[in-house]
């Protein structure tokens, strides 16, 4: 699999002296889904905006399918389709010419072909004579999606893209972008919907107060901070935890009526047997068990607030 985007060093700043990115490095191989999570003001949209050009860089380098982004700008920028945040499209003009002129400004030959199919991916095709005024704002979104995918590019931004739509079209997105992988198509996005990068990524990073927190495959993430929590149902409810059991470091939940134990999936003894050996002994009684493997937010939440701690 070759490397579709290599950023080196990446730094911006302003004259006020605020560091929106200080010294980014990531590595994006063809064909993956990479999500950007990080909080508001983290540096997601400037990163996205200095890859693309749009926004020039302090110090560093960008490189996209291997040509510099400053010293190769028109050969980099081909390669790139960008769906921003804001949508900024023409009220008056119909969905179908809207996608053709964005074509036309990267210098591509007239393809009705190549439109049609764009706009049936995105299931679009029956609003081609619609004006953007008459869509709805998720309808409007797919749109940027095929204006961004109309001059063929190989790597795919993604700023937002579900933001202010609905749960029930957010999973139609989701769709899309799987399709765009299947096609070859290397997606980026930025999200702050955690199970958004949950349900579709390959790898994550993490960005806080422009830095990279980390960059990892998602379940070797989820593998590596992930807690499981196992959950003890008792038959009585509890008002306090039994002495005997005060080095498990136990929560109470429920009222009362359970106990929470929260351990590490890779340690090689979780204590499990131990502890249930002396909830017994306790004199408690088991209702029931279950356990919970934590999510990918809860990770998100933990190590940004470890970051700013």
């Amino acid at each position: 699999m070759d490397q579709i985007l290599s950023v080196e060093g990446l730094k911006k700043s302003y004259a006020s002296g605020f560091e929106a990115l200080k010294g980014v490095d990531l590595n994006v191989e063809s064909g993956e889904i990479f999500a950007l999570l990080g909080p508001n003001g983290a540096g997601k949209t400037t990163l996205i905006s200095t890859i693309c050009g749009i926004t020039n860089a302090t110090a560093g380098t960008v490189r996209v399918g291997g040509h510099d982004i400053y010293a190769e700008f028109r050969a980099a920028r081909s390669l790139i389709g960008l769906v921003p945040q804001e949508i900024n499209l023409e009220p008056f003009e119909k969905v179908i010419n809207t996608v053709r002129f964005s074509r036309g400004l990267f210098g591509k030959p007239k393809n009705d072909a190549l439109i049609e199919q764009i706009l049936r991916d995105l299931s679009l095709w029956d609003k081609k004579d619609s004006r953007i005024m008459e869509l709805s704002g998720g309808m409007k979104r797919r749109v940027l999606i095929a204006k961004a995918l109309s001059h063929e590019p190989r790597l795919l931004f993604l700023d937002e893209p579900t933001a202010g739509v609905d749960v029930e079209l957010r999973k139609d997105m989701w769709n899309v972008v799987g399709r765009l992988k299947e096609q070859g198509v290397t997606i980026i996005l930025t999200t702050h919907y955690i199970e958004e990068a949950e349900a579709i990524a390959d790898r994550i990073g993490v960005i806080s107060k422009g830095q990279l927190l980390l960059v990892e495959d998602k379940a070797k993430l989820m593998e590596r901070l992930g807690q499981k929590q196992m959950i003890i149902e008792l038959q009585a409810p509890v008002t306090e935890i039994p002495e005997g059991l005060a080095s498990y470091d136990l929560q109470i939940a429920q009222n009362g009526s359970a106990l929470v134990y929260s351990y590490d999936v890779k340690a090689d003894r979780t204590g499990i047997t131990k502890l249930l050996s002396d909830v017994s002994r306790a004199g408690l009684v088991l209702r029931d068990l279950q356990t919970k493997q934590s999510s990918l937010e809860e990770i998100f939440v933990n190590l940004v607030q470890e970051e700013t701690a």
